[in-house]
């Protein structure tokens, strides 16, 4: 088995990869149906690794040696002499319409991998968290809202839900746009009701702070009982020497019926030495352990290392399967496409604008934790986490920033209002204008990244 690192390196290696080699790929498919002399395909910036050529115009396949990005090079008489035979293909020499289509067909083909990772996920079925809301936090909203253990969300503004992911999603939404959120739900007797919750109170800033925690919702917790039945790698539990099979009886004294009470004491108990009295067979005895502290969206909380002992009927209650047939389910993956885009939008605006916080923007180092976090939870969560990057880089590649793609589209619609090209000092100013801010927005994201490393 790989060890943590290495899987959460692979896990962002694949990533990154595949979404690069599907942008690109868009960009090098439409400049050929348009006529254009592809030079090289590559993968990577920097020194050339390994490269091989093919086809009739000899274009170079290569790898390079810095792995965060990639480039499709066309013939261009900009860059150096072009024969006379070849400069109808060279990319300058196309049309308006067609030199914009091939600029664009990198973020599309970002945006129509990910309606092909959500559509075959909404086909084959994915196993999700029922809605199934815990006993609220203490003067929250949601305790204000009347939200009560038990509580199962049918719907949200009238929306229909089936899972805790749609939840948030639509709960983030209301925060965005500064409004209640009705929650349709049916109670432990089975009664229908509605609630208001006072969404529209929490700044745009707590997206950065889970802002499910702040409003005091929470999953149900499963009644299992405190019996280990797996044990993490390099955890406090493992060098404790915990087994599957343990039953946890009691922690400090006090008795422990369930699994969730472990959880959260050891939640509560950051670098704090605990004894755990162990059931093992017919032994009993004591384990001293410390759990790990663990800081996540701001919050610092202990972590021993082991989930517990599955219960079909539980997981039966807790969780249910989500799948559609083909043509209602590619409908549903361009909605959450294109409703995913316009949120990654409306986000980045508030950005430019102020309202929300730059601790939001996140870099390579914070895309690698979640890379390795969701392949570790399963196949179905690494490829909703490939359909969100790859969404983001759809987006993210369509601002007008100078060397960006929608850059070059910005330059392509001053071209098509002045009836004619801009002057290349002009570009070539527009271009290190646009290095200086991409650089400037990579500095933030990293910097993000470091500080919820280290810092929380």
């Amino acid at each position: 088995m790989l060890n943590a690192p290495l899987t959460y390196l692979l896990a962002f290696v694949v990533a990154l990869g595949l979404l690069v080699v599907v942008h690109e790929f868009g960009h090098y498919i439409v400049a050929r149906i348009c006529g254009v002399k592809v030079l090289r395909f590559a993968v990577g910036f920097g020194k050339v690794l390994w490269s091989r050529r093919y086809g009739a115009d000899q274009t170079e396949w290569a790898i390079c040696s810095i792995p965060l990005g990639g480039y499709v090079k066309m013939l261009d008489e900009r860059e150096g002499a072009v024969s006379p035979a070849d400069l109808p293909r060279a990319f300058t020499q196309q049309s308006l319409g067609k030199r914009s289509l091939i600029v664009l067909a990198g973020p599309v083909a970002n945006l129509i991998l990910a309606i092909l990772l959500y559509w075959g996920l909404f086909m084959h079925g994915v196993e999700e968290l029922r809605p199934i809301l815990g006993t609220p936090a203490a003067d929250s909203a949601a305790a204000r809202a009347n939200v009560e253990r038990g509580d199962l969300v049918t719907a949200v503004n009238g929306r229909e839900i089936a899972s805790w992911e749609e939840l948030r999603w639509e709960i983030l939404r209301d925060i965005a746009d500064g409004r209640e959120t009705q929650l349709q739900i049916r109670g432990l007797d089975g009664a229908d009701a509605l609630l208001l919750l006072a969404t529209h109170e929490l700044d745009i800033d707590s997206l950065d702070r889970d802002p499910i925690h702040l409003l005091g919702l929470s999953i149900e917790p499963p009644r299992l009982p405190a019996i280990v039945g797996r044990v993490m790698p390099d955890t406090p539990a493992e060098r404790a020497g915990l087994r599957v099979g343990d039953l946890v009886s009691a922690i400090d004294g006090r008795p422990i019926a369930l699994w969730s009470e472990v959880a959260q004491i050891a939640r509560q108990s950051p670098g704090k030495t605990l004894q755990l009295s162990i059931k093992r067979d017919d032994a009993l005895f004591d384990i001293a352990l410390v759990p790990a502290l663990v800081e996540e969206n701001g919050r610092s909380f202990g972590r021993i290392g082991f989930s517990p002992q599955d219960d079909p009927a539980l997981r039966e209650a807790m969780f249910s399967t989500v799948s559609y047939a083909p043509g209602i389910a590619i409908a549903k993956a361009v909605t959450q496409t294109w409703e995913t885009s316009v949120f990654t939008l409306r986000m980045i605006g508030r950005m430019l604008m102020g309202d929300l916080s730059l601790k939001n923007l996140s870099g390579p180092v914070t895309i690698a934790d979640y890379a390795g976090q969701s392949i570790q939870l399963g196949i179905a969560y690494y490829i909703k986490f490939l359909a969100l990057i790859s969404i983001s880089i759809g987006v993210l590649n369509l601002l007008p920033i100078p060397v960006l793609d929608g850059g070059h589209l910005m330059y392509y619609l001053a071209e098509f209002m002045r009836g004619k090209p801009l002057p290349e000092s002009v570009f070539a100013f527009g271009q290190r204008i646009g290095l200086a801010l991409l650089l400037l927005m990579m500095s933030v994201a990293l910097f993000n990244d470091l500080n919820r490393q280290f810092f929380g």
